[in-house]
């Protein structure tokens, strides 16, 4: 940690529970209200910022406090939100790698390793995950959870004592995540009332048992009604993987679109991946952009995995970036999120759980600069929003005084470096969390370095 933050977070530290933080720097975007400043070029505002126990208590113009430590114009951001992840399977690489690195490839790794694991080894790693992504500032998760063999639902015992463990410190929430067809007959009802009784999101994957995300089969549509009837008859949101793969012929997204119009869905959906819309014909892309604003769908963009994943092909450098239109669809008036999604696992060998990763590797992959406009939303209030939280990922008074400060002032000082160097306020006071050790995983993996 530099000398000034180094400074910064002792002075903090040995604070009250209410002080001013002077001299700060934000994205306007992430401020509820009226900016208290001037806007610059980069979209940032300066201003004095005061906590009080625990809470933002006020969003006041650059001079407005006399006292209390300076960030000295660095910026100042609400805790982000990951609203896509794979918490029970990750960290699995090392006993489970993915030789060819790419879809197929994942999936097999991925069903081998579940067959061995036990209630303590999914804890285990999840728990890991969940100290990293704490360490690093996260204020709350979706993880999807494999619901294959819904009686006995391992992950989900996992899921409720973990939620209740880490209350107040990460808001856990968590989907379903099973093949479409896995929902039909007895097992997919028992799975839904799995998941309602945890309080949680229905989620599938719209490509059958065995297969990848191609054309759609033709037993399709009547599985995707069944689907939403049962969330229907208990009041469920979804969560849904969408179409991910380069194939033209993975046209879910239009048709989850229609469906939830035709049958009047009213609960939230959200759908991850979408990437095989990138390289539809363009009035199809239109036409299903449009039916996802109509119906009220939010997209989640996974572009770390999706880049890593998608148009793997051996021996040649893949022809493109493996991720959806988010400026189109941004532009159409869809709220777009970006996730960590799977972390040091087959479907993704690396990943940290830290969300200004995310948005920084986000921001060159999708080009969300040139301007920056609102994008930084992506990373807190958007899939907050999607998750039902209303205060998390803006800066607004009264809203809990959960945020990242850092040194860097402009945008491309704070995605030039990896901001190792935060510092974390929980409740406005320093977090002293630490990332955990790789080393803590061996016995539970039986294995050494990943």
């Amino acid at each position: 940690m530099s000398a000034a933050m180094t400074r910064l977070r002792a002075t903090i530290a040995a604070g009250g529970t209410e002080y001013w933080l002077r001299d700060a720097r934000a994205p306007a975007a992430l401020l509820a209200g009226e900016a208290p400043g001037p806007v610059d070029a980069q979209g940032l505002v300066r201003f004095d910022l005061k906590l009080a126990q625990g809470r933002i208590a006020a969003i006041a113009p650059l001079g407005t406090a006399t006292e209390g430590p300076s960030l000295d114009g660095g910026q100042v951001w609400p805790g982000p939100v990951d609203g896509h992840t794979h918490l029970d399977k990750g960290h699995i690489w090392p006993r489970h790698g993915n030789p060819t690195g790419d879809f197929h490839g994942a999936l097999t790794a991925c069903a081998e390793d579940r067959e061995g694991w036990t209630d303590e080894d999914i804890e285990a790693r999840f728990e890991w995950s969940l100290r990293a992504a704490h360490a690093h500032g996260t204020v709350a998760i979706r993880t999807h959870l494999e619901s294959f063999a819904p009686r006995d639902p391992a992950s989900w015992r996992v899921f409720r004592r973990l939620r209740d463990r880490w209350a107040g410190r990460i808001t856990l929430q968590a989907s379903s995540i099973a093949p479409l067809d896995r929902f039909q007959g007895e097992d997919g009802a028992l799975l839904a009332d799995v998941v309602a009784e945890s309080g949680s999101v229905l989620g599938m994957v719209t490509r059958l048992t065995g297969g990848v995300h191609d054309r759609l089969p033709d037993e399709f549509q009547p599985m995707l009604d069944h689907f939403f009837s049962l969330a229907e008859a208990r009041g469920l949101e979804l969560d849904i993987h969408v179409d991910e793969s380069g194939e033209t012929g993975a046209r879910a997204l239009i048709e989850i679109a229609r469906t939830a119009i035709r049958r009047g869905f009213r609960n939230r959906i959200q759908c991850g991946h979408c990437c095989s819309l990138s390289i539809q014909p363009e009035d199809f892309a239109r036409a299903t952009i449009a039916a996802c604003a109509e119906a009220g769908i939010g997209i989640i963009v996974l572009p770390m995995c999706n880049m890593y994943l998608q148009d793997r092909v051996p021996g040649r450098t893949p022809r493109w970036r493996g991720v959806t239109l988010v400026h189109e669809l941004r532009a159409a008036g869809v709220p777009v999120s970006v996730a960590s999604d799977n972390t040091r696992d087959p479907f993704y060998a690396y990943g940290d759980m830290d969300m200004v990763e995310v948005y920084r590797e986000a921001t060159r992959i999708l080009q969300l600069d040139h301007p920056i406009g609102d994008w930084p939303r992506a990373a807190g209030a958007t899939p907050a929003a999607a998750m039902g939280l209303t205060d998390a990922g803006w800066l607004k008074p009264a809203a809990p005084a959960d945020l990242l400060l850092f040194r860097a002032r402009g945008m491309t000082e704070l995605l030039s470096r990896p901001q190792s160097d935060r510092i974390v306020l929980r409740n406005g006071r320093v977090l002293e969390a630490e990332l955990p050790d790789w080393r803590d995983l061996d016995a539970v993996l039986g294995t050494g370095p990943g």
